[in-house]
């Protein structure tokens, strides 16, 4: 499982032993630089940049720290290691020997899932390749490129998966993968979170909190599939995830701890005369979480879904953290909960769990966001503030499924439509708020020097101190 970094494409799958992959992907190569030369992350190409690359697999030192010019970085393909005599662990091909080849009968299938991971990783490098005008310090610049590189990488690993096993249509659809934009009224990307802007850091730290969180959940359900080098490239897609769910939720706060500051200083939680110091008051920041917190609940589909169903049943993608749950791993005969609207309230309904497979991962993924959202609160209740952040409903500003046509509060009550219009400016950001927020986004780009929104961290990056050069500029 050594990565061999003297091919042209850095990879531990021996590439060079398959030609004809070999050429199809060093043609696809020269297509994916342009792609990020045209929409990467902007004003980057001459910089050097604290990176980490992957060197290994292996757990314990899969990394290296170097400066590198972004356009140079070594993007490539990496599988986890194989696990010996694996089998699959659910659905009626539970206790088989894993597939190293695509099933006839699942390829479209397959195909499909593969596309829709593989355009999420784009696109969010794009909703973010304005954001280097901005950057809060070198701290944070840093670490949007190292996100930025490593969505750069996932996709990567999504069209191997393409070109090794499902021929033309895979090229095809590797092509298309670069063709799409997000946002554009004409090319969009698949999922309707990877089309929505991210103008200002606050969004950048929200969407690296919660909408990559999403993206942890998905990995992990696709790292238990019965095709293994879906399972295996998932699982190292995972390692590198860390980071991007750490960028957000110190991010953040960092935006709290800076905040409490202010409010201590003026002695107020009066949010206008936080903002006229230059912080963001409590009540926006919560506003910003209802908002992407909402977007992304979406992700996760209907909740009932015979797709979801058919995945399962067929072993390709299970559920989260699979094997350590105590049933059948078959749910033939099993049930889960849904909510539903009946008239002025919400209740539940058993449905089958095959069925009900989508909104059991997103009450997985609610209950992880919570336990960072309590993390954030402690920092508020440490600081003596009666305030906390919470989680809205999970039927409160949605677009797909039981809640599309409902107007749901953030408490969960079913609204008419003058309600709604009532509460809507205190739930979701303003374009006063946005306003205001764009307004603090300056940059710091001297070392060690932090935008006056936001408070440095406590440590730095690999063992180097917070004010360490992390940019390097031309």
């Amino acid at each position: 499982m050594a990565i061999d970094y003297a091919s042209k494409i850095p990879n531990n799958v021996d590439l060079a032993s398959n030609k004809a992959l070999q050429r199809a992907l060093e043609q696809w190569q020269p297509r994916y630089l342009d792609w990020w030369r045209d929409v990467g992350p902007e004003g980057s190409a001459l910089r050097d940049v604290y990176l980490r690359t992957a060197v290994s697999v292996d757990a314990k030192g899969w990394a290296h720290f170097d400066y590198v010019k972004m356009p140079d970085y070594r993007w490539g393909i990496f599988l986890a290691p194989p696990e010996a005599n694996r089998k699959i662990a659910f659905g009626t091909h539970q206790g088989q020997p894993v597939w190293n080849e695509v099933p006839g009968e699942y390829r479209s299938t397959l195909r499909r899932i593969i596309v829709t991971q593989g355009d999420t990783e784009p696109a969010s490098v794009e909703q973010q390749r304005h954001l280097g005008r901005t950057c809060p310090s070198l701290y944070d610049l840093r670490n949007l490129y190292q996100v930025n590189v490593e969505e750069g990488r996932h996709l990567w690993a999504m069209v191997y998966l393409l070109h090794a096993y499902f021929g033309r249509d895979g090229r095809e659809e590797g092509e298309a993968l670069l063709e799409r934009r997000s946002g554009d009224p004409d090319k969009p990307r698949i999922l309707g979170a990877f089309n929505e802007q991210t103008p200002d850091w606050l969004s950048f730290f929200m969407f690296t909190f919660l909408t990559d969180r999403d993206g942890k959940y998905q990995l992990a359900a696709l790292a238990e599939s019965g095709f293994d080098p879906l399972a295996r490239s998932t699982r190292f897609m995972l390692t590198e995830e860390a980071h991007h769910l750490f960028v957000g939720e110190s991010g953040i706060a960092r935006v709290i701890q800076r905040t409490l500051e202010v409010m201590k200083e003026l002695n107020t939680d009066e949010p206008a005369r936080v903002r006229g110091a230059g912080a963001i008051d409590l009540p926006t920041l919560q506003r910003y979480l209802n908002f992407h917190f909402s977007v992304t609940l979406d992700l996760y589909g209907s909740e009932v879904s015979t797709n979801a169903a058919a995945f399962y049943s067929a072993g390709l993608k299970g559920r989260f953290e699979e094997e350590k749950i105590s049933d059948d791993h078959l749910l033939a005969d099993s049930t889960y909960d849904v909510p539903v609207v009946e008239g002025a309230r919400i209740a539940t309904r058993a449905e089958k769990a095959q069925l009900a497979l989508n909104e059991r991962l997103r009450d997985d993924y609610i209950a992880d966001c919570q336990a960072g959202v309590d993390r954030w609160n402690k920092l508020i209740e440490r600081a003596g503030i009666g305030q906390r952040l919470t989680l809205p409903h999970k039927g409160f500003h949605r677009r797909i499924g039981t809640f599309a046509d409902a107007l749901v509060s953030p408490t969960g009550a079913v609204l008419d439509t003058t309600a709604w219009r009532a509460g809507e400016r205190d739930w979701l950001p303003s374009g006063d708020d946005r306003g205001f927020v764009q307004g603090l986004m300056k940059p710091v780009t001297k070392p060690g020097q932090f935008a006056g929104w936001i408070a440095p961290p406590r440590v730095g990056i690999n063992g180097q101190p917070v004010g360490f050069e992390y940019v390097r500029f031309d």
